[in-house]
């Protein structure tokens, strides 16, 4: 159990995905992405391991929700600036989380 005020040290937001490309250096399949978060974050870098639901083209102008105040991870040659979320089913695929509705990038997951 952890108590709310670690919750709140989590900083979760809206970015939409302005760039997507393949990652064929990842030991496993995945593709880099940049996302764009608004004016206050700006642009970010990111590792996702979601091809087995999404393409590259339904991915394009998506938006996520991503933490966005872990620190900086290298993941093979890139550096990973935030993290993606998306929910794990028991085969390891991933389903990303989105806002239900289309918001501003840099809105605050709370």
């Amino acid at each position: 159990m952890i108590d709310f005020s670690d919750f709140l040290k989590v900083e979760m937001h809206v970015g939409t995905i302005v760039e997507v490309e393949d990652f064929p250096q990842a030991k496993k399949p995945a593709y880099k992405l940049k996302i764009d978060f608004g004016n206050s974050i700006g642009l970010k870098k990111s590792s996702a391991q979601i091809t087995d639901y999404y393409t590259k083209d339904q991915l394009l102008n998506l938006q996520i929700v991503a933490v966005t105040n872990f620190p900086p991870k290298q993941i093979a040659n890139i550096i990973s600036e935030v993290l993606v979320l998306g929910s794990v089913e028991a085969d390891g695929k991933v389903v990303l989380l989105q806002p239900e509705r289309a918001t501003s990038n840099g809105s605050k997951i709370s």
